[in-house]
C-alpha cells in the first residue's frame, strides 16, 4: 500500500495569504491523489484579523488552507503554532481513524530559548501502524550563523520528546521529515558569481558551496537525511512583488534558505541508499516502509514574500499494520425522516471509552473534527437506544458521522458520506438514537 504526501514550506514574511494557493497545493493538476498535506509555514503575522471566517483559529494561513482543501474532503488533523512558525497537517477524512497518538511540540531557540520567533514545531502520528513524525524549523538567519542553526537544530531534536509512545524522540520514528526555513546561505562565491551561476541555470556549481550540503559530510546530527537535487533557483532573497533578487541596502546573497528533508530511522548499519532516477529519489526501511520523492520544487509565481514557497511530493509504501478503526459507525444511505435519524456503533475490545466521547453530525466538505452541524454523546450504556433532541441541518445534502475520542483528541471513525433528503420538514428538531453494539 501507498500514501502520497504533499510538503510545503514557506517563510510567508509576515504578508497575508495570496488569493490564489490552488497551484501551490496541485490542486489543478493530478485527480486529488494526494492522501496528506503537511503545511511549515515560518514569520506568520499573529495579528488577529476580523475577517476570519473560523473562531477557533487566529491566523489568516490556517483560514486559506482549510477553505481551499476542505472542498477537495481534507481536514485539518492538527496544528501547532509558535509566534510565527505554524504547522498544518490535513488529512483525507476517511484516513483519520488510522491517523493515531497525535502529538505536537514546541521548541523556542530565539533569544537563548526565551524567544519563539525561532525554533521548531513539529507533529508525531502513527499513520497506519507506522511512526512519522513532521518537523517544521526557523533557524537563525545570517551568513555567519552556520554552526549556530546546527546547534540548534540538535537542541530541538534533544528538547523534542514525545509521552507515552514507542518513538520518544523525533529521530526515534520510521520516517521524520524536516522542513522550513533552515536559513543555510552559499558560501565563498560572490553575489555576482552567484547570479551568473542561477542566470545561466548552473545550479550545480553552488551545491557544493551550500552550507546544509557540506554540513551533511560533518555533522553527525545530519546522518541518515536526505535531500532530492536543489534543480530550483535559491528561493531568497527577492524584492517583494517580484522575481527579483534583492536590490535594497543591504543586497543579501541568493541562498536555499527552504528546505525539505527526510530521514529513514536506521534498522541496519548500512545507510539507506539514495537512488536517483526518473522515479525520483528513494530510500527505504528494512521494516518495509519505502519513501520515494517525485518532486521538490520552487513556486516563483508566489510573489507576497521576500522566499519563495518549496514544495515536495512524496509517496510513502509500507504494508498496513493497522486497517481497522477504533470504532465502527453504521448508517443507513439516506435518512428521509425522524424515524431514519439513527446510527449504531461497535468499539474495538482495545478502544478506551470515554463519557466524554461524541458523534458529530457533518457536512460534507467539513475543516476540522469541530466544524460539526450537531453531535450527540455517545452513552456508554449497553445496547440501549437513546433519544437525543438536536438542532437540525438548514438543509438536506451529503453528511457523515464522526466519532470523537476524548482519550485521543481524533475523529477514531467516520462513516461513508449519506444523503439527508427531507431535514428541513422536520419542524426544526430531529431524533437521533444510538446503539451500542457489543
Amino acid at each position: 500500500q501507498y500514501k502520497v504526501l504533499h510538503i510545503i514550506t514557506w517563510n510567508v514574511g509576515g504578508s497575508m495569504p495570496p488569493d490564489d494557493i490552488t497551484a501551490l497545493l496541485g490542486l489543478h493538476v493530478g485527480d486529488g491523489n494526494t492522501d496528506m498535506y503537511i503545511i511549515g509555514l515560518q514569520e506568520v503575522n499573529s495579528m488577529i484579523n476580523k475577517r476570519l471566517k473560523d473562531v477557533l483559529f487566529t491566523d489568516q494561513w490556517s483560514d486559506a488552507f482549510m477553505e481551499r482543501l476542505s472542498p477537495f474532503g481534507y481536514i485539518l488533523v492538527t496544528s501547532q503554532r509558535m509566534q510565527g512558525v505554524l504547522l498544518l497537517v490535513f488529512a483525507k477524512y476517511y484516513h483519520l481513524p488510522f491517523l493515531r497518538g497525535m502529538q505536537t511540540e514546541t521548541t523556542r531557540t530565539g533569544l537563548g530559548g526565551y524567544w519563539g520567533n525561532k525554533g521548531g514545531v513539529s507533529a508525531r502520528m502513527s499513520v497506519f501502524g507506522h511512526t512519522i513524525c513532521f518537523l517544521n524549523c526557523h533557524l537563525p538567519a545570517h551568513m555567519e550563523n552556520s554552526d549556530q542553526r546546527m546547534e540548534d537544530f540538535e537542541s530541538i531534536l534533544q528538547q523534542q520528546q514525545f509521552e507515552g509512545q514507542a518513538a520518544t524522540g523525533v529521530l526515534d520514528h520510521d520516517v521524520v521529515f524536516w522542513f522550513g526555513d533552515l536559513n543555510f546561505r552559499i558560501d565563498e562565491l560572490e553575489i555576482p558569481q552567484v547570479k551568473t551561476a542561477i542566470d545561466h541555470n548552473k545550479l550545480n556549481t553552488l551545491w557544493e558551496k551550500d552550507q546544509l550540503n557540506k554540513a551533511k559530510d560533518s555533522e553527525p546530527v545530519l546522518e541518515g537525511f536526505l535531500e532530492g537535487p536543489l534543480k530550483f533557483p535559491p528561493t531568497y532573497k527577492f524584492d517583494v512583488g517580484t522575481d527579483t533578487y534583492d536590490t535594497s541596502g543591504k543586497k543579501r546573497k541568493p541562498a536555499w534558505t527552504d528546505r525539505i528533508l527526510w530521514r529513514l530511522r536506521a534498522t541496519a548499519p548500512t545507510r539507506p541508499a539514495l537512488h536517483t532516477g526518473k522515479r525520483g529519489s528513494m530510500s527505504g526501511l528494512s521494516s518495509g516502509t519505502k519513501v520515494t520523492q517525485h518532486f521538490y520544487r520552487s513556486h516563483m509565481e508566489y510573489m507576497v514574500s521576500d522566499h519563495k514557497p518549496v514544495s515536495s511530493i512524496f509517496t510513502l509504501q509500507f504494508p498496513y499494520k493497522v486497517d481497522m478503526p477504533l470504532v465502527t459507525i453504521m448508517v443507513e444511505d439516506e435518512w428521509n425522516c425522524v424515524a431514519e435519524a439513527t446510527c449504531r456503533f461497535k468499539t474495538a475490545p482495545n478502544f478506551a471509552r470515554s463519557s466524554w466521547d461524541w458523534i458529530g453530525l457533518y457536512k460534507v466538505g467539513f475543516k476540522h473534527h469541530k466544524d460539526y452541524v450537531g453531535y450527540v454523546w455517545a452513552k456508554q450504556e449497553e445496547a440501549d437506544y437513546h433519544r437525543v433532541e438536536h438542532e437540525l441541518p438548514k438543509g438536506s445534502g451529503d453528511y457523515i458521522l464522526g466519532y470523537y475520542s476524548n482519550n485521543t483528541s481524533t475523529l477514531v471513525g467516520v462513516t461513508e458520506p449519506f444523503q439527508v433528503l427531507t431535514m428541513t420538514h422536520f419542524n426544526g428538531e430531529y431524533v437521533k438514537r444510538l446503539h451500542t453494539l457489543t
